[in-house]
């Protein structure tokens, strides 16, 4: 069962809870939780910050922190040797880390997401291949345009499982002067692009914690995926999940079938909570920015045990939610909503 504090401010709301618990999901049935929260807490609150603009926040203008942090020197220095473990005969890995160094891959496919954001298939160096990536890690991308005097290095997060042989898939956002976005988005199959790695992020292991909290914007979304794949995905692992995910439009909200499938498979263990910016009439869930009520209400809360609270999205979400990471290798002070809540910084992790 989720915990009993999980959801907080009514009676009502907490019998509503409670069947989450042991009901699947039905469609719209977060509308009470929206509506609740939001006659007391999301009519007063929706900024973030006070100097930058709303959109900024689920990531519309900036490439990199939709994917979390670049990876720093001391993490591409890290990269393992050897990831994961494998009985018997295990299949190759593309990325073995260490010394390997850049690994250049075809682009096999691409397919139009919205109107900004794109799927990209990589194929691996072998059919039987697979990824080499363990949970919660990364790669980095490389290019260098004829007019650069530097090569651009961008980290993405694939959507594929890791377990999949033969190719890599991708969500890729276009911003305006991305470098690498803008590059991907001009990309055609049969065209090369470098990668390597895996960057390894934050390490995970089976029940690490009894709850987690997701909390993500706009393409920042992908590390969440991949946690929470993972996660389900292993029979031994029975973490709890909870999803609050932001973003400017219904058309902006990807993965939402993934997490949708998710829910409907482990309705006692994982939730997702979706907050738009520029909702459509009809919408039935959260509306505006993410809030500090509405974390205190739909996450658990820093006493309820053994919990982790994740966060990634563009620069004005970690300011408003985590405070920003002190560097690409430092997680820096917590600040903002999650610290005003009690956390410290131990519970909580920012890609």
């Amino acid at each position: 069962m989720f915990s009993s504090r999980l959801f907080r401010p009514a009676q009502q709301l907490s019998s509503h809870v409670r069947r989450y618990a042991t009901e699947p999901p039905k469609s719209g049935n977060n509308g009470l939780i929206y509506g609740l929260v939001g006659a007391g807490a999301l009519g007063g609150g929706y900024y973030y910050y006070t100097s930058t603009s709303p959109v900024a926040q689920h990531g519309s203008v900036n490439e990199s922190g939709g994917h979390g942090q670049p990876a720093s020197k001391t993490e591409e220095q890290n990269i393992p040797a050897k990831t994961g473990a494998g009985t018997g005969v295990a299949p190759s890995k593309c990325f073995k880390g260490g010394d390997q160094g850049f690994v250049s891959l075809v682009l096999d496919h691409v397919e139009n997401i919205n109107h900004n954001t794109k799927k990209f298939r990589f194929k691996l160096d072998s059919e039987d291949a697979v990824s080499g990536l363990p949970i919660t890690s990364a790669l980095i991308t490389k290019y260098k345009g004829p007019e650069m005097e530097k090569p651009v290095i961008r980290p993405y997060t694939p959507v594929s499982d890791e377990d999949e042989a033969g190719y890599l898939d991708f969500i890729i956002k276009r911003y305006p002067n991305g470098p690498m976005s803008e590059h991907l988005h001009n990309m055609n199959p049969g065209q090369r692009l470098d990668f390597k790695g895996p960057i390894p992020k934050y390490p995970w292991s089976a029940n690490k914690h009894d709850h987690i909290a997701l909390i993500a914007g706009g393409t920042g979304i992908t590390p969440m995926y991949q946690l929470a794949r993972g996660i389900f995905k292993n029979p031994e692992d029975k973490t709890k999940v909870t999803l609050v995910f932001g973003n400017v439009t219904a058309d902006d909200v990807l993965l939402k079938r993934e997490f949708e499938d998710l829910e409907q498979q482990f309705p006692q263990r994982f939730r997702a909570f979706y907050v738009l910016d520029q909702p459509p009439e009809d919408w039935q869930q959260g509306k505006g920015f993410i809030t500090k009520d509405l974390l205190k209400t739909v996450i658990p809360g820093p006493k309820d045990g053994n919990v982790k609270v994740f966060v990634c999205g563009p620069p004005g979400m970690y300011k408003a939610i985590s405070g920003p990471k002190k560097s690409p290798a430092e997680q820096g002070e917590l600040q903002g909503y999650l610290k005003e809540l009690g956390f410290t910084e131990e519970q909580v992790y920012k890609f």
